[in-house]
Order: C-alpha cells, then sequence, then structure tokens
C-alpha cells in the first residue's frame, strides 16, 4: 500500500510540472508559422510603432538587424582575441595613434552623414514610402559600417532606429530655427554638421543656430574663445545654463511664497484700513507701472544688441534667450502666426531641461538615456514662439575611444562592462592633485623605476576612492567597480570639471586647474591597512628587500613545537635520532601543555591581512 501511494505521489508530481511548463501556448504570426527573429518588421505588422531607441548593439544584434532590414541571411564570423596589460594605459591610444585618428577623422568628415528622408509625394503610397525609407535607412547604415571597417574609425553608437529619425525629419520639416544644443565641456563632439546641411536641403530659407548649454561651467573668457570660433564658422550661438535658471527660479518661488504669507498676514491686520489708503495703492500702483515699462524698454535696448551679426560670450538669462530667439529668425516662417524652433541634441545635454526652465514648469520628462522621449511634441513658450521638441537622438560622431563616450555621457554608465579605460582616461585629464583635494584621499605614488610624474592608473585611484569610502568586496579588498561608477559619474556632471578647447586654442591655456589645497601626506604615514588596501602589489621594493635579507629559520613548526630532543642535525646534514631521549618513536608534543600550543593560523596571520 506504501508503495503504491509513493507512486501515485510521483506521478502528481511530475503531472503538476507538465501542467504548468509542458505546454505552454507558442506565439504565431499572421502566416501560421512560428515566430522567429528574421520574421520581424519594425513593428509594422503588430499593428504599433517600435519606439525602443537602439543605440549600442553586440556584434550578433547588429547580424540580426542588418539582415532583417536587408530580409537576407548571414553567416558568423569568429573574432580573434586579444591580451592586454591590464596596467599600461588600457584602452587608450598614444599620442601618435591619436594624431593619426585626428587625421582620419579630418580627411573623412565629408562621410560622417546622417539620413535623408527620400523624395515622396502626394500620389505615393504608405507601402513605397515605408519600403523607400527602409532601403535608404539600410544604404545609410551600411555606409558607416563600411567606413568604420575599411577606415578603422571608431564612432559613437548612433540611433539605428528608424523610427527617431522619423521624428527627427518631421521636426526639421515644420521648424524655421533649428537649434542644436550641445555641452559646453565639448561642443564640437555634440555638434552634427551634416544636420546642418541637410536642414539647408530641405529648405534653404531655414536657420541653424547652436545652444550651448552648462555654460556656466566655463568662464568668460572660455566662453569667448568659442564664440570667436562659431563666429568663424558662420553660425549663430548662445550661452545658457538651465540647471542655474532653474535654482534662480526655485529661490523665487520660495522667496514669493514667503512674501504672499507675510502679506497675507498683513492683510489680516489692516483689514479695517484698507478703504481710507484704497487712493494711495492706487497711486502706488500706477508707479510701479510706469517703472515696469520704463525697464521694459532699458532691456529692449540692451537686448536689441543680441540678434546682431556677431556671437556674444554673455551667458543669458531666461527672458534674454526668449527675446533672442523672438528675434534671431527674420525669414518666412512655416506658420505666419508665430516662429517655430526646433530643439535637437544628444541625450544629457539639457535639452529637456532647457526647455522646462523656459515654459518654469516641468512639461517634458528629464533622462540621460535614449529614448526617454517617444515622438516630438509642440509647447507653446510664448503667443509667437512654439517649441518643437525633438526625441533626444545620438547621432554618428567620431570619437578616439569608448572611454570618450562613457565620459562625455553618450553611453550609460550603469550599464558599462570595462570601467578601466574610461577611468584611466579620467586620471590623464584630471591631475593627481585635484582627485586628492576633492575626494580627501592619498593616492598611491607610483613605484621605484617609474616616472614620477605620470598619471595614477584606475586601480590606484579607485583602491584609495573605495577604502576611504567603505565600498569593500566580500572578500575584503575595495570595491573598484562600484568606485568607478561614483567617480564617472561626478566627471559627467561637472563636479570634476574639465572643459575641452577650440582648434584653434591651446588646451593648457584654455583650461587651468587650481593649485593644491590640503597639505600632502606621505603614504608611509598612513595606517598600514590603508597603505595595504592601496595596492594591488602589496610588496613594495622596501618589503622584498626584507623578506629577501632577512633570516630564514632552519627548523619547522609542527602543533606550535619547533624542537625535536630526540632529532639532531650530524655533519653532513642528516638527521640522527638522539640518545638522550626515549627514541624517535616517542611523541616530543606528549608533556606540552595543550593550553600552550599556538595555532599556526594566528602564527601566519600576517599573510591573511590585505
Amino acid at each position: 500500500m506504501s508503495k503504491k501511494n509513493k507512486a501515485g505521489a510521483s506521478n502528481l508530481g511530475r503531472q503538476l510540472i507538465k501542467d504548468r511548463f509542458g505546454h505552454t501556448p507558442r506565439r504565431k504570426v499572421d502566416n501560421d508559422t512560428m515566430l522567429h527573429t528574421t520574421e520581424l518588421q519594425d513593428g509594422y505588422d503588430w499593428g504599433r510603432l517600435n519606439l525602443s531607441s537602439v543605440t549600442e548593439e553586440s556584434s550578433f544584434q547588429a547580424f540580426l538587424r542588418t539582415a532583417e532590414l536587408a530580409g537576407t541571411e548571414f553567416q558568423a564570423e569568429k573574432l580573434n582575441i586579444s591580451f592586454v596589460n591590464p596596467k599600461a594605459r588600457v584602452g587608450l591610444l598614444s599620442k601618435t595613434q591619436e594624431q593619426q585618428m585626428h587625421q582620419k577623422h579630418e580627411e573623412h568628415r565629408d562621410q560622417l552623414k546622417i539620413p535623408r528622408r527620400p523624395k515622396w509625394s502626394k500620389e505615393t503610397s504608405a507601402v513605397d514610402l515605408e519600403r523607400s525609407e527602409n532601403e535608404a535607412f539600410l544604404n545609410w547604415r551600411r555606409d558607416l559600417a563600411l567606413l568604420q571597417e575599411d577606415e578603422e574609425i571608431l564612432m559613437t553608437p548612433y540611433e539605428k532606429n528608424l523610427e527617431f529619425w522619423r521624428q527627427l525629419w518631421r521636426v526639421v520639416e515644420r521648424s524655421d530655427v533649428v537649434v542644436q544644443i550641445v555641452d559646453a565641456r565639448n561642443p564640437l563632439l555634440f555638434r552634427s554638421l551634416d544636420l546642418e546641411l541637410y536642414v539647408k536641403e530641405v529648405k534653404s530659407t531655414k536657420m541653424n543656430m547652436i545652444l550651448v548649454n552648462k555654460s556656466d561651467l566655463l568662464t568668460q573668457e572660455q566662453r569667448k574663445y568659442w564664440a570667436e570660433y562659431f563666429d568663424k564658422e558662420g553660425i549663430r550661438t548662445a550661452f545658457y545654463s538651465a540647471t542655474l535658471v532653474e535654482e534662480e527660479l526655485k529661490a523665487e518661488s520660495a522667496k514669493h511664497k514667503d512674501t504672499d504669507s507675510a502679506l497675507q498676514l498683513e492683510e489680516v491686520r489692516k483689514a479695517a484700513e484698507e478703504i481710507q489708503q484704497s487712493l494711495d495703492a492706487v497711486e502706488q500702483t500706477l508707479e510701479a507701472i510706469e517703472k515696469k515699462i520704463q525697464t521694459d524698454e532699458l532691456k529692449k535696448n540692451d537686448l536689441s544688441v543680441l540678434p546682431g551679426d556677431k556671437n556674444s560670450p554673455r551667458l543669458l538669462s531666461r527672458v534674454e534667450l526668449i527675446e533672442f530667439l523672438r528675434h534671431v529668425y527674420t525669414g518666412p516662417r512655416h506658420t505666419e502666426q508665430h516662429v517655430t524652433i526646433g530643439m535637437v541634441g544628444y541625450p544629457n545635454v539639457g535639452k529637456s531641461s532647457t526647455i522646462n526652465s523656459l515654459m518654469t514648469v516641468k512639461k517634458v520628462s528629464v533622462s540621460a538615456t535614449p529614448g526617454k522621449t517617444k515622438r516630438f511634441q509642440t509647447l507653446y513658450l510664448d503667443t509667437d514662439i512654439l517649441l518643437c521638441d525633438c526625441p533626444g537622438l545620438v547621432m554618428p560622431s567620431f570619437v578616439l575611444t569608448k572611454a570618450d563616450m562613457l565620459l562625455n555621457g553618450i553611453l550609460p554608465i550603469d550599464q558599462m562592462r570595462d570601467h578601466v579605460p574610461a577611468v584611466n582616461l579620467l586620471c590623464e585629464r584630471i591631475p593627481r592633485h585635484v582627485l586628492e583635494d576633492k575626494y580627501g584621499i592619498v593616492i598611491a605614488k607610483p613605484l621605484e623605476g617609474e616616472d614620477m610624474e605620470r598619471p595614477p592608473h584606475s586601480e590606484e585611484l579607485l583602491l584609495a576612492y573605495g577604502y576611504n569610502r567603505g565600498f569593500m568586496t566580500s572578500n575584503g579588498q575595495p570595491d573598484q567597480a562600484r568606485s568607478a561608477r561614483y567617480v564617472l559619474k561626478d566627471y559627467v556632471n561637472g563636479k570634476l570639471l574639465y572643459a575641452l578647447a577650440p582648434p584653434s586654442i591651446d588646451q593648457a591655456e584654455y583650461h587651468k586647474f587650481p593649485e593644491r589645497q590640503r597639505k600632502v601626506i606621505e603614504e608611509s604615514q598612513l595606517p598600514g591597512q590603508q597603505q595595504r588596501a592601496m595596492r594591488i602589489n602589496k610588496s613594495t621594493a622596501k618589503e622584498l628587500d626584507h623578506q629577501f635579507f632577512e633570516a630564514k629559520p632552519n627548523h619547522a613548526h609542527v602543533k606550535g613545537r619547533s624542537n625535536f630532543p630526540h632529532v639532531r642535525l650530524a655533519n653532513d646534514g642528516n638527521l640522527v635520532a638522539s640518545t638522550s631521549q626515549s627514541g624517535p618513536e616517542a611523541k616530543p608534543w606528549r608533556h606540552v601543555k595543550k593550553e600552550r600550543r599556538e595555532k599556526l593560523r594566528k602564527k601566519f596571520s600576517h599573510l591573511d591581512e590585505h
């Protein structure tokens, strides 16, 4: 009876598993076939738009997407694997390689393009237009892939979803002024020259403009350099800081709340005297209106120079930027009632923050990840100004290494797989004393035989930072990956400031770092545990010399006993039994008290220290 019950229970459990996992209904497509990756058609077969941003793909995903667009099969190829030294400028180029890559970038600048919308008319059907757009988009991707393979040029992981480029086409077609929002620390990386050409191709009367956001990170002299550079390029430029404006708006709103509450209390107290003071209040109101009219006229006189021929290095406020956008364009408009301003930019350059600061309320969600804004949207800034917000697009641009894209905020830091190249590049840009002053740490100095003026390696910075912040792994070592995310985010947010100079200005003259603020602390003055945590290679030159010249013991440690009275060393070096003891078969630890035995883990505990 027991065996029968056991068999029934076994069958019951197996049947439950089959019912739950064994008969999962499989999804099928319209032609009643099984769903394969190559049968997906960019969302059109599903009655919806595929609006997920695609910037960085693995090689396998790139093959699948290319085969999907072309409708052809492919064959995978094995890639060569190379091992690199993890300490010698990993992921970075030498000075000679950087010069060669810059020369290649200049030679192939004309081939760096964005996809164009194919010609179409009212007679063009939706199917034909979709087919022509897919073909043009596929040819564009092939040209960029060939440029990368043939010339071995590294590009930013540009947007590979056609729907986002369709949104850009619509924004360009209906905008009078296309504003490219760039980061003040590296404006040329975020500027697309081919987008400016495409705007003129759509309609020659349209205007291009550059809005240098985060300009509060630059000095007046640095903004002057960029204003002169863009003057030579022949493009209008304005300097703005959305973060600074938002902080000012918050301070004003808090001040107004305090004044409103005080006024309400004052009104309650003086409610009986309002009728007697009504005439005085009217007179004060008239005087205030007259003063406001005079200040507005003065502001207009000051702003009249902004839409001139030359760019101004002045950091514009919210009101000044609105007036600048109102008067900067004088050509024929797409809509007669208002001027349409198209806002285009990379993710994380502050495009959404700029729009929110201009509108004084949150109209656009803010995110550093591509694809947060799905479709373009129109917002009335004023009765005669219409903002057209485009989804954040990562356009193709030349870069030297992948570390450049991480430091410039193009790639998300939380999704990075290798932090060593990016931190190495950060250490080359930010001096050692600035990092020590910023974080209050002591970075390990170079070893003997190395260049004492070299920048620190990534592990040297991250070990010191991780130990100082308490970021430790399970085996008691500083967590380098976690520390790298914090340090890189500080660089992207501007807490570790490094601004690139225009091509005609020397970088050392353009950006000058502050002098050392904290007192220099020698590594030997730190606690021993911190000194060991600051280095992966624990043995320094002094420790190696000490270990080599130290007298080594000539006896073994067995259960706390080092002397064996029944064994002695003969003249020829052999071990012989001593006659004074009871013989070699005697146990030497028999007469030793148990509490006096020293455990091996205590005797050799110094070897376990990190």
